[in-house]
C-alpha cells in the first residue's frame, strides 16, 4: 500500500502590505505567510524563535534550545503575551519544523538561521528557487497524466 506522504510541502498565504508594523506582527505574518503558523493560532511561539535566532543572526551566534527559550521568555515578557507554548519540548518541535523548511541550521544542539543569512535570503534562495519549482512541476506532472 502506497501512503500520501508528501516529498516537500509548501503552504503561501497573501496578506495586507506592510504598513509601520512593529517587528513581531512582522514575524507572524511572515510565518503566516509561509504556513508555519495557522491563522488564528494562540500558540505563536514559532514567531518568538525566529525572532530569537533572527537577532543571533546579526551576531553570527548559535543558540541552544535552552537559550531560545531563555529569550523567548524575555521577548513575550516584553510583549505582555502569555506564557503558551513555551516547554522545551515545544520549542524543540519548533526547531526541527523549522529546520525540516529548510529555515535553520542544526550543528549539534546549536541552532541558528541558515547560513546565518537572512530570512529574505533563505526564502529566495532555497524556498523561491528550490521547493516552489519543484513542487509546481510535480503538480504539471500529475495534471499531464491526468491529461491522458
Amino acid at each position: 500500500m502506497v501512503k500520501d506522504v508528501p516529498l516537500a510541502e509548501i503552504i503561501l498565504r497573501r496578506y495586507e502590505k506592510p504598513y509601520q508594523t512593529e517587528k513581531r506582527e512582522l514575524m507572524k505574518k511572515i510565518c503566516l505567510s509561509l504556513g508555519l503558523l495557522q491563522p488564528g493560532d494562540s500558540r505563536d511561539v514559532i514567531v518568538d524563535v525566529l525572532l530569537v535566532l533572527d537577532e543571533a543572526r546579526k551576531n553570527k551566534q548559535q543558540l541552544s534550545s535552552d537559550e531560545i527559550k531563555t529569550k523567548i521568555i524575555e521577548t513575550r515578557t516584553r510583549y505582555n503575551l502569555e506564557m503558551k507554548g513555551i516547554a522545551e519540548s515545544n520549542i524543540r518541535r519548533q526547531l526541527k519544523r523549522l529546520n525540516d523548511s529548510m529555515l535553520i541550521d542544526k550543528r549539534g544542539n546549536m541552532y541558528n538561521l541558515s547560513e546565518f543569512s537572512s530570512i529574505g535570503e533563505i526564502f529566495s534562495n532555497k524556498i523561491e528557487k528550490f521547493v516552489i519549482p519543484q513542487c509546481l512541476e510535480r503538480v504539471k506532472e500529475y495534471l499531464a497524466e491526468l491529461e491522458k
